[in-house]
């Protein structure tokens, strides 16, 4: 969440960032500062009430020690009482409210971010290989469909629509996939795996931003205490919550592979054609934590290795920067990267690569402790590396040839044992 120091001292600035969202998000800042100030001035007052109860109720002990009667006093240290009461009531409700402001008020834009108000604003800053020339390239699901490898009839009957079987060699592809891209992150670019639960607690999900905002898209158990994880961000980088690191720890690069599950609530509409869009799928997540002066250049590096796994492959792709109007709501920066899907004629998104600088970290209560000792918090970022669903679909469609056959990129082969599927 935004700290509440930096909305008190510049409340214009951080209206003026709020306003390039275009989410109305801007004008919830008046009323954090009214609950701000009515908190404030809540407590300085109980705190006088209550040295003013401290002192009146020595009078008390005096009266009754010398065998007077005190029943007036202390009916005033009873009416101070009262006074208190509802001034922690009025405070309280205060605090209450401007706590679920803040944990609806998105992260401020960087002030690098370009400056729009939808996706249509997002600049292409780099592309990476040459689009396939293909005649006429034959759709995923067409594919996956004359192949064997994907069955959406099996993933119906268990699950409902949005599920989907992978079987023989689809199976075998996407396991493929999963071991490659978590070798890649693990021997190449640095990254500790590691093996979460699939289930995370409701405070979790409050960490990463996935909640109170978007419980909608969420799959909850136990009265939502519990939920389904929606991406392995969230696991992963709640496994430094309420931590007290030392300088030496950062940075931190973690990676794992996970299902992903997510109602997605309100997408009614959209391209769901294929394995492009699912209820659950599998993604190879990474996620750093670092000190606040290497977020930007962690941001860099960390859409790189993203990327790196676009290129062994052999995919076309290309890379967009979210404008402010477009970037997630708990990021202040983020990269799209965008794989070619000739079959869709148009870019698949298969890692969003973001920086949230201490926006989660406040709301986890992560922090590190400087050579001077002093407790700060840390920055956090997350992306893909990558998709599957996405990821095979760009596979199958780029790697096809006239007659449907589906080259295997040579990084992947050891790992497939097929050259030709």
């Amino acid at each position: 969440m935004l700290d509440i120091k930096v909305i008190r001292e510049n409340p214009e600035l951080v209206k003026e960032r709020l306003a390039n969202r275009h989410d109305g998000s801007a004008d919830l800042i008046d009323e954090v500062l009214a609950c701000d100030e009515t908190r404030r001035k809540n407590e300085t007052a109980k705190q006088a009430l209550q040295s003013e109860r401290k002192t009146t109720s020595k009078e008390i002990g005096k009266l009754r020690a010398n065998g007077e009667d005190s029943s007036a006093i202390e009916a005033e240290v009873k009416k101070i009482g009262e006074q208190i009461k509802e001034l922690d009531d009025e405070g309280n409700k205060a605090a209450n409210r401007q706590e679920e402001l803040l944990l609806n008020i998105p992260n401020l834009p960087h002030e690098d971010c370009p400056i729009g108000k939808d996706e249509e604003a997002n600049p292409v800053i780099r592309s990476w290989g040459e689009k396939p020339a293909l005649m006429k390239a034959r759709d995923h699901l067409d594919l996956a469909e004359a192949k064997g490898l994907i069955s959406f009839d099996d993933g119906a009957r268990l699950s409902g629509s949005g599920f989907a079987v992978y079987r023989g060699k689809g199976a075998r592809l996407q396991r493929s996939l999963i071991q490659f891209l978590l070798d890649l992150q693990t021997r190449d670019n640095g990254y500790e795996e590691v093996n979460v639960p699939h289930v995370v607690k409701r405070e979790c999900m409050v960490g990463t931003t996935q909640l109170p905002k978007f419980e909608d898209d969420m799959y909850g158990i136990e009265d939502n205490e519990m939920f389904l994880i929606p991406t392995g961000e969230v696991p992963i980088t709640n496994l430094y919550r309420d931590t007290l690191l030392s300088e030496e720890d950062l940075p931190i690069k973690v990676t794992g592979q996970t299902p992903c599950f997510r109602r997605e609530a309100g997408s009614a509409g959209r391209d769901n054609r294929g394995i492009i869009r699912m209820h659950q799928f599998d993604k190879v997540e990474l996620v750093q934590v670092v000190k606040p002066e290497d977020s930007m250049t962690a941001l860099e590096e960390l859409t790189g290795h993203a990327a790196s796994a676009l290129q062994q492959l052999g995919l076309h792709y290309q890379i967009i920067e979210l404008c402010t109007g477009d970037v997630g709501f708990g990021s202040q920066k983020t990269y799209d990267i965008e794989v070619w899907a000739p079959g869709q004629g148009k870019y698949l998104e298969v890692s969003s690569c973001s920086s949230f600088g201490d926006y989660q970290a406040r709301r986890m209560k992560l922090r590190y402790k400087d050579a001077e000792g002093n407790n700060n918090f840390c920055h956090t970022l997350n992306g893909s590396g990558t998709a599957l669903p996405r990821l095979l679909v760009a596979l199958l469609e780029q790697c096809q040839d006239a007659e449907g056959n589906i080259a295997i990129p040579e990084a992947l082969q050891p790992y497939f044992g097929e050259a030709t599927l």
